[in-house]
């Protein structure tokens, strides 16, 4: 099976706000989990909070790789391959 490139390359950015869903702070929003970009550290909800903003995030930007941000949760997702890493 060939590796993702993207997520062999993948970085470690700080959390841009660690304390929950960028987005969803700013709006009083509210989130069922948590992704953090690989590239420029933007916290975003997932595909099962009601804004989804992780793959809003990917949409606007092409940043590839993503990252739980659940504790105890290390898994990473590619958007471009659809692979998890």
């Amino acid at each position: 099976m060939a590796t993702c490139e993207h997520l062999s390359h993948a970085d470690d950015p700080a959390a841009r706000t660690p304390e929950g869903c960028e987005e969803c702070l700013a709006d009083g929003g509210r989130w069922v989990h948590l992704r953090r970009c690989l590239e420029c550290g933007h916290i975003g909800c997932c595909d099962s909070s009601p804004a989804r903003h992780a793959t809003a995030h990917f949409n606007a930007t092409g940043h590839p790789v993503m990252q739980s941000y659940q504790p105890g949760e290390q898994w990473r997702w590619c958007f471009v391959d659809s692979r998890m890493g």
